[in-house]
């Protein structure tokens, strides 16, 4: 089983938890290849300014995937500016295993998170990427905040 730290925002996360899908863009494809049925997702939600607020960088879920990736153009995701019309067609089916009544803060954690190698310059470790996978103990560490 694999952990995985999947990277969207609020608009999408709205879409995440109506349909049950996670989906990226074509140029993620070799990693949504390697996501398997049991692999746990977190639903990192990005640093947004939203009206007047900025919302800080937040994990709201786990989820478990139900499927294997397959290939879905249809537009259900909003597209992010400054990536065309992309509709995300790379799809994985999820089941919520805990959605978070308060979301879990993702800034405090990044002193103890294994993956994050470079901690003052963090964000260079999700920037571009739909998802990535992280180690066991670092999705321990972070669902026991919840």
């Amino acid at each position: 089983m694999a952990y995985w730290l999947c990277i969207t925002t609020e608009e999408n996360w709205k879409v995440i938890r109506e349909k049950n899908v996670w989906g990226v863009p074509e140029r993620h494809r070799n990693t949504i290849a390697k996501v398997k049925p049991g692999d746990k997702l977190l639903i990192y939600l990005k640093q947004e300014k939203i009206g007047d607020e900025i919302k800080e960088p937040r994990i709201v879920a786990v989820y478990e995937v139900v499927s294997e990736p397959f290939r879905d153009s249809t537009k259900i995701f909003k597209t992010p500016k400054g990536m065309g019309s992309e509709t995300f067609p790379l799809r994985i089916k999820i089941k919520p295993i805990k959605i978070f009544d308060k979301p879990i803060e993702f800034k405090p954690l990044i002193p103890k998170l294994k993956f994050i190698t470079n901690k003052k310059k963090w964000s260079g470790h999700l920037m571009g990427k739909a998802m990535r996978e992280i180690p066991e103990d670092d999705f321990r560490l972070i669902t026991e905040k919840a």
